[in-house]
C-alpha cells in the first residue's frame, strides 16, 4: 500500500526565492514611487506564498523579512511614526503570524497523517504476505492499489499457498468496510485459509471451514460500535492441481474471475454460488465447487470490486472484461502493468476505493521442477527466490 509523504516538500524549498524576490521588488518600487502610493500592504503576499512552498520556520523567516522591508519603506516614506505606516505594520505582523500558525497546523496534521498511514501500511503488509513469484507450475503477480482518502485502508485480501497434495490453493476477498477493524476481519479469513489450505482435502471442506471460522470469530474483531450493520467477507477460493488442466473454484459473493486464453476473455460465472463468508446461512454440505479448464499459457485474473466499481469523471464504471482482452502480455507482471496504466487513464487518478489484483499463469509442464521439501510439517514447493511483485 503506497503512502504519500505529505509532510515532505523538498521541491518547494528552491522556490522560496520567489517570495524573497517579491519582497525586494515591492520594497524598491514603493520607495521609488510617490508618497501617496502605498505598495507596502502587498508584502503580505511573500509569507503567504512561502507557506505553500515550505514549512512554518521558513514562513516565519520570510514574514520577518517582510516586516523589516515595511519598516524600511516607512522610514524612507514619511517616517515610521505615521498612522498609516503603523497600521500597515500591525496588519502585516498579524497576517504573517496567522499564516505561520496555519502552516504549523497543516504540517502537524500532515505528520500525523503520514504516521497513521505508515502504521496502516505496516499492518497490511504483515497481513498480506506477498505471494511467491512462482509456486508449483504457476507464475503469480499481485498488485494492491490503496485509496487516497486520508487514512482509510481497506479490507482487500489475498493469499496463495500450497496444499498438502500437489496443488495450489488461492483466495482473494474483500471485507465490507474500511479501517483497522477491516484489517482485523481480513486476518480472521486469512488465518483460517492458511491453516485450512493444508488440512482439508477438498475445496468444499475448506470453504465450509472458512465459514465456520468467520461466523465464530468475526464478531470479536468487527467494529460493531461504529458500524452496526452486517459484517461479511466476499471471497473467491480456488484449487489448482499441478497436473492436468482442471481447476475448481467456489465463489462466495465475489466478482467472477476472468480467464484469458489466446486473447479471448471468459468470465467464469459460478454455477453453485455461495453467500459471502460470515452470513452463516447455509450448512457446510451445501458447498459445491465449480470446475473450469486452466491450460498451460492461460492467465487467470482475480480482482476485488474496487476495480470494476472505479468510475471515470463521467461516471462510467471501468469495463475490465472488455479492456483486458485487448492487452498483449508475456507475463503476469506485464499484464498487471497494462491494467494499472489503463485503469488510471480511465479514472484520471488513483481509485477511490482499495483495489487488489492477482494474475496467475499456468506454465508448461516441462517448466515445473518438483523438489518437495518438508517445511513445518507440510510439503511445499520452493520458489525461484525472486522478489515479490512491486506495488504501484
Amino acid at each position: 500500500m503506497s503512502v504519500d509523504r505529505l509532510g515532505e516538500q523538498p521541491s518547494g524549498r528552491g522556490l522560496v526565492a520567489i517570495p524573497l524576490a517579491l519582497i525586494v521588488v515591492i520594497t524598491v518600487v514603493d520607495i521609488r514611487s510617490p508618497t501617496d502610493v502605498h505598495l507596502g500592504p502587498l508584502l503580505v503576499i511573500a509569507p503567504t506564498l512561502t507557506a505553500s512552498l515550505a514549512g512554518p520556520a521558513m514562513t516565519a523567516l520570510v514574514g520577518l523579512l517582510a516586516v523589516a522591508a515595511q519598516v524600511v519603506i516607512a522610514v524612507l516614506h514619511g517616517g515610521l511614526g505615521t498612522t498609516n505606516h503603523i497600521a500597515q505594520l500591525i496588519a502585516l505582523v498579524m497576517l504573517s503570524a496567522l499564516v505561520v500558525f496555519v502552516c504549523h497546523v497543516r504540517e502537524r496534521r500532515a505528520r500525523e497523517l503520514v504516521r497513521a498511514r505508515s502504521v496502516a501500511e505496516t499492518a497490511q503488509r504483515v497481513l498480506l504476505r506477498p505471494p511467491p513469484r512462482r509456486i508449483g507450475p504457476l507464475r503469480v503477480a499481485w498488485l494492491y492499489l490503496a485509496a487516497e482518502d486520508d487514512t482509510q485502508i481497506g479490507g482487500d485480501l489475498f493469499a496463495v499457498t500450497r496444499a498438502a497434495d500437489a496443488s495450489t490453493r488461492v483466495i482473494i476477498g474483500d471485507v465490507r468496510g474500511k479501517g483497522l477493524a477491516a484489517i482485523g476481519e481480513a486476518s480472521v479469513v486469512l488465518g483460517a485459509f492458511r491453516e485450512g489450505a493444508h488440512r482439508y482435502a477438498t475445496l468444499p471442506e475448506l470453504t465450509a471451514a472458512l465459514e465456520v471460522s468467520v461466523c465464530r470469530d468475526l464478531d470479536e474483531v468487527a467494529d460493531t460500535e461504529h458500524d452496526p450493520g452486517e459484517h461479511f467477507v466476499t471471497a473467491l477460493v480456488l484449487d489448482i492441481p499441478d497436473d492436468g488442466t482442471r481447476a475448481e473454484m467456489i465463489n462466495c459473493g465475489h466478482p467472477p474471475p476472468l480467464l484469458l486464453r489466446d486473447h479471448q476473455v471468459s468470465v467464469l460465472q459460478a454455477e453453485h454460488p455461495v453467500p459471502p463468508l460470515g452470513m452463516c446461512e447455509l450448512p457446510a454440505s451445501s458447498h459445491h465447487s465449480d470446475p473450469f479448464a486452466f491450460e498451460a499459457g492461460d492467465f487467470l485474473l482475480l480482482y476485488t470490486d474496487g476495480v470494476i466499481e472505479a468510475r471515470s469523471p463521467q461516471g462510467v464504471f471501468y469495463p475490465l472484461a472488455e479492456r483486458v482482452g485487448g492487452f498483449t502480455a508475456s507475463s503476469p507482471d506485464a499484464l498487471l502493468r497494462q491494467i494499472h496504466d489503463d485503469l488510471v487513464r480511465h479514472i484520471g487518478d488513483q481509485p477511490g476505493d482499495d483495489a487488489a489484483f492477482l494474475v496467475i499463469e499456468r506454465t508448461p509442464a516441462h517448466h515445473l521442477r518438483l523438489t518437495h521439501r518438508p517445511v513445518d510439517g507440510h510439503h511445499r514447493l520452493p520458489t525461484d527466490g525472486s522478489p515479490p511483485a512491486a506495488q504501484l
